[in-house]
Parts: C-alpha cells; structure tokens; sequence
C-alpha cells in the first residue's frame, strides 16, 4: 500500500457486514419466491427503488433477483468498507478470490466482488454507495 514503509504493517480498512442481502432467484421460482415474502410473510416491500423488488427484513433489506441460467437460489451478502483499494489489498493478501465477472458493476461504483472460502458471493463496496 502507498505510504506504507520497509518492515511497516498496512492500516487494516474497517470491514462491517452490510444491510443488503441479495437472493439470485431461477426463473421459474421468482413470481413465487415474491409472493412467499410479500404476501404470506408479510413482508414490507421496498417501493422507492423499483423495479428493484426489495423487502424490509428486520434491520436488512432482502433483494430478489431473477437470474436466468440458475438452477437454485443463492444468497449473497454485502460488506461495507471505508477503503476499498486497502480492502482489495487486504483480500488478495489472505488468499480471497476475486470473481468480479460474476455480474457487472459499472465502471464507476466502487466495489468489487469475492468469493468467501464456503463459495458465498460477497459484494465489497464503500459504505458511502450502499443502498
């Protein structure tokens, strides 16, 4: 890391758990999997960024994805930080893949993706740009 010197530790970024948790739903399960959190759980939904399909879930916010291709659901979760670049260091320091072509970002959002060692997506992104 710059300003780090010979024989000096690198600052360790502050790394928290996130309030978004993604669910990548297949095709043939979303119109239900909505249904089960919208009218059977009750859940609130989340209007002010559709057509995103969101619920309140306690202190989180559950996302519901339709992915095509997928043959099952997969959760994935969010990490904040105050310093990506010191993140992404820190990640590829201990060994953490990187899968950034999992989905796209954009060029200007400040994040990327990893893969925890149990294959659990993980969306890295500065604090200041979460949802």
């Amino acid at each position: 890391m710059e300003g780090v010197g010979p024989g000096e530790a690198a600052p360790r970024p502050h790394l928290a758990g996130g309030r978004n948790i993604a669910m990548k739903v297949p095709v043939h399960q979303y119109e239900e999997t909505v249904r089960f959190y919208r009218d059977v759980l009750g859940m609130e939904q989340i209007e002010e960024l559709l057509p995103a399909i969101g619920f309140r879930f306690g202190v989180n916010q559950l996302w519901l994805d339709q992915t095509p291709g997928m043959s099952q659901a997969e959760l994935w979760l969010e990490i904040v930080t105050d310093d990506t670049k010191a993140a992404a260091e820190l990640m590829a320091a201990e060994g953490i893949a990187r899968c950034d072509a999992i989905e796209p970002l954009g060029e200007n959002f400040d994040g990327f993706w990893i893969s925890s060692p149990a294959q659990i997506i993980h969306l890295v992104d500065h604090k200041s740009g979460a949802w």
